[in-house]
């Protein structure tokens, strides 16, 4: 066993990790998780940490039957550690993808087998492209996605996503894509009624369409609920208003639910819960609640008639798609969801959920509770009247400055981000019971109103010093 100084020595030595300011860890040490049990995750000193993101929106059944999942893997191990899906089919991918097929809506009953969420909405790009042209429409290239969506790291997926700040290092990307205005009702104008809120967001959509013109467009990507800039909700009647252009100019509508699919919503996908009624479906995380590496790609039958006919065939794979032992884990991972009632106990537990986040709603600094199911943000906000948000360098000094310490402080694992306006974004494992909702509130209780103090402090410290 390699004890806690080792393992800081050797992860500042040779681990790169994901999205991380490692300059950060050269005088502190890098938080080492090294066991969980049911909602919360403890490190290489014993610290308790409640697990409030879900790892990254993905442990749906926490972290209490890993055992019962590793001996699927182990079963599977022995029987069969690996094959490919490249013109073969082994039992487990069959058995998943039949599965995935029965809790999908609608006549989603086609699944394209991928390691993860990038590599799902990589698939989609190049799928929807040679529809398109299997269908005689070879100049259906350009994509529409919406403003800071997430949609993915690999290039293509890259250039859906719609953060400047992270695709600024890897330009020029993927040609053709264009973003529209997301479905942040917080921030549309003052006096604006939802109904034309909703309006606005199709007149745009339709106007993007037009100007590109529309025999040029593949694809539109929505998420059921936008992650990136703090759980955006559809307005009603805008689901209903993008199938129907997409209908109307003969484009694809693709649902991200890379993270809003199995049960984050309290349905096993959030196409379900909005009504989407999506051609294509990209998916991972709570597949396997994230136990194993694991995606893949959900289409209509329609979708996917043109591939099964004569000589074409979708001309894409992974090596590890639907590899036999992540498939074994997620088989067992959907029956452990099952037994458990996890997405009735999201569906229990949400409006109790939002109500304690409501009550914190209420503190100066947070402008805006939003969300659904057990996939929340609160918005921060430098006044709550004129909903003004922080400058850069405030939010800067908020998020990473203060709270990302004292909420790891506090034992609570969140996001605090500003890949839009300042939010702490709260995606607990599915799993969690009102008691572990009244943890998280209990902290960003008191965490939110020190955050005020601190805010108001460093305010008039700046205000002197000017």
């Amino acid at each position: 066993m390699t004890d806690h100084a080792q393992l800081q020595q050797l992860a500042k030595r040779h681990l790169v990790m994901h999205f991380t300011r490692h300059s950060a860890y050269e005088k502190d040490d890098v938080p080492v998780i090294s066991h969980g049990e049911h909602c919360s995750v403890y490190d290489t000193n014993g610290k308790k940490y409640f697990d409030a993101l879900s790892g990254l929106f993905c442990t749906q059944i926490g972290y209490s039957f890993g055992a019962e999942l590793g001996e699927a893997a182990a079963k599977q191990m022995a029987e069969l550690p690996f094959f490919t899906n490249w013109n073969y089919a082994h039992p487990r991918s069959v058995e998943l993808a039949a599965k995935v097929a029965s809790l999908a809506p609608g006549d989603l009953n086609r699944v394209f087998f991928v390691s993860g969420g990038s590599e799902a909405n990589e698939s989609i790009i190049k799928l929807v492209k040679q529809y398109h042209q299997l269908k005689g429409s070879r100049n259906r290239y350009k994509m529409i996605a919406r403003r800071i969506a997430y949609h993915g790291t690999t290039l293509g997926a890259l250039s859906l996503t719609g953060i400047s700040s992270i695709r600024a290092p890897f330009e020029p990307l993927m040609a053709g894509v264009r973003h529209v205005s997301n479905t942040n009702s917080y921030r549309r104008p003052d006096g604006e009624t939802a109904a034309e809120f909703t309006q606005f967001l199709l007149d745009e959509l339709r106007g993007v369409i037009e100007q590109e013109g529309p025999e040029s467009v593949a694809a539109v990507f929505i998420e059921p609920v936008q992650n990136s800039g703090g759980t955006f909700t559809p307005p009603e009647g805008y689901c209903r208003g993008v199938r129907e252009l997409c209908d109307e100019y003969g484009i694809l509508l693709v649902a991200d639910e890379v993270i809003c699919g199995f049960g984050r919503l309290g349905y096993w996908f959030g196409s379900e819960r909005y009504d989407i009624r999506p051609d294509l479906i990209t998916f991972a995380k709570g597949i396997g609640s994230a136990h194993v590496p694991l995606g893949g790609v959900l289409m209509t039958d329609a979708m996917a008639q043109p591939f099964m006919e004569g000589t074409a065939m979708f001309t894409h794979g992974i090596t590890y798609g639907g590899h036999p032992v992540a498939s074994a884990v997620a088989l067992k991972n959907l029956e452990v969801m099952e037994r458990e009632g996890v997405l009735e106990n999201v569906r229990q537990n949400e409006d109790y959920f939002r109500g304690i986040l409501r009550k914190l709603g209420e503190k100066p600094i947070v402008g805006d509770v939003r969300g659904a199911g057990y996939f929340m943000s609160l918005e921060l906000v430098k006044d709550k009247e004129t909903k003004e948000t922080f400058t850069d360098a405030e939010a800067e000094h908020l998020l990473r400055g203060f709270l990302s310490g004292r909420l790891y402080e506090s034992g609570l694992i969140c996001r605090a981000d500003d890949r839009g306006d300042p939010v702490i974004q709260l995606s607990p494992p599915l799993v969690a019971t009102r008691d572990d909702l009244d943890f998280i509130h209990d902290v960003l209780d008191t965490v939110l109103d020190e955050a005020w103090e601190e805010m108001t402090r460093s305010g008039a410290r700046q205000a002197v010093s000017s």
